[in-house]
């Protein structure tokens, strides 16, 4: 730890842990230790072997893997669906705003102090985003 910390001219991964362990430098002390005395480390900065017969903690692998079997189902939904979910927009307060908004990108204060403040915060914040008419938030439709 040391000589990364005191390298010169270190090269990318070394430059990495450095930054890394700046954030915690005023909290801990570094001390050098004997490789003799510090035997605990010693796996850590060797290799992996190889998982053979020549490998002491070789784990025999099984002839077949066993790949659990997951089923998979998928639904059309129809337009019908969102088409009702553009309609249901309209009748509330804070999706037809939300719509207005995000429809022409406007920037108008007005209509964001209109909304509810949990909605107007999460407007702020750019989680709602408009696709094909619908009003998401990261993934999920809103309806």
């Amino acid at each position: 730890m040391k000589s990364v910390l005191n390298m010169k001219t270190p090269n990318r991964n070394t430059l990495r842990w450095r930054i890394a362990i700046q954030e915690y430098r005023g909290n801990m002390t570094i001390v050098h230790k004997a490789g003799n005395i510090h035997k605990n480390a010693d796996g850590l900065s060797r290799w992996a072997l190889a998982n053979t017969s020549d490998n002491p903690a070789c784990v025999p692998l099984e002839a077949e893997p066993q790949i659990p079997i997951e089923g998979i189902k998928i639904t059309d939904i129809g337009t019908e669906l969102f088409e009702e979910v553009r309609e249901s927009y309209k009748e509330d307060k804070n999706f037809h705003i939300l719509t207005s908004l995000l429809d022409k990108d406007l920037k108008d204060t007005y209509l964001v102090n209109e909304l509810n403040e949990v909605w107007k915060n999460s407007y702020s914040e750019g989680r709602f985003h408009m696709f094909d008419g619908k009003i998401y938030t990261e993934t999920n439709i809103l309806v």
